[in-house]
């Protein structure tokens, strides 16, 4: 069984866990954390209310290199010593301020990675970041995409997220909240931009465009507390779905979701 929760989405910081659970007794499941932007306490509180410690992480996968993604990596990798996956431009950016970098495993746009029973499969995203990569998940029988940092819904990217059983999207603001918000001139422009993030109405285009029959759940993620509310994100993301049976939930910046499990 393939399953995932968010254990917090937004611009305090970004963590996701996907586990593998294995059909038999005594197999093991595999768990990957998708980015770490919680500092230790914070990550360790929230595994705890889903049942996990941090040594249960199996290995990471760092999208890129933005503080509410990468903050708590190295603290998780050396406490705990599990491979961590990013591109070499993420990576050198996230570790630049370091006296020594420490070692980490290559990530690249469409090459697979095996992780015990998960397969992470990478794709390029246009952001404002040096190698930013966000990617799809899958056991064999089902997948997830994951798609938190974005500023156009290219049509790449839906190709790379076609077939997947969940979506976890970002639905960052919407335009006329930002568009009148208090942020300054410049920071509106990198947000709106097209390697900011993606407004509602974009999320729901992409949606749109790479939604499906079998597609199960859509989790609304990465909302911006002062250019978005959670009623106009699943708005727009339900009028993308139309009439279909998918479930629409939301991630938030304190708790994240509870487990979404793929039948």
């Amino acid at each position: 069984m393939l399953r995932f929760t968010s254990l917090g989405s937004g611009s305090s910081g970004n963590a996701t866990l996907v586990e593998s659970l294995p059909s038999d007794e005594g197999g093991c499941p595999t768990r990957v954390l998708i980015d770490c932007g919680l500092g230790p306490r914070q990550l360790a509180a929230r595994l705890a209310l889903r049942g996990l410690l941090a040594a249960d992480i199996d290995a990471v996968f760092v999208t890129h290199e933005h503080s509410d993604h990468v903050v708590g990596v190295i603290a998780l990798q050396r406490r705990h010593g599990m491979p961590v996956w990013a591109s070499a431009g993420t990576w050198q950016r996230a570790t630049a301020r370091l006296p020594r970098s420490p070692a980490h495993r290559v990530a690249r746009d469409g090459e697979p990675i095996a992780v015990g029973a998960i397969t992470l499969r990478p794709f390029a995203v246009p952001h404002d970041a040096a190698e930013p990569l966000q990617l799809t998940c899958s056991d064999g029988a089902h997948r997830i995409g994951i798609l938190t940092d974005l500023g156009e819904p290219m049509d790449a990217v839906a190709r790379a997220l076609q077939g997947c059983d969940a979506l976890l999207l970002e639905a960052n603001h919407d335009r006329a909240l930002l568009t009148t918000g208090a942020y300054p001139a410049w920071l509106k422009r990198r947000i709106g931009g097209d390697r900011g993030h993606l407004a509602n109405s974009q999320s729901a285009s992409l949606l749109d465009a790479c939604r499906h029959a079998a597609l199960q759940h859509v989790v609304a993620a990465h909302l911006s507390h002062q250019n978005n509310r959670p009623e106009l994100a699943l708005a727009a993301l339900r009028g993308a779905l139309g009439s279909a049976t998918t479930c629409l939930s939301l991630a938030d910046a304190a708790h994240g979701c509870d487990w979404i499990e793929l039948a």
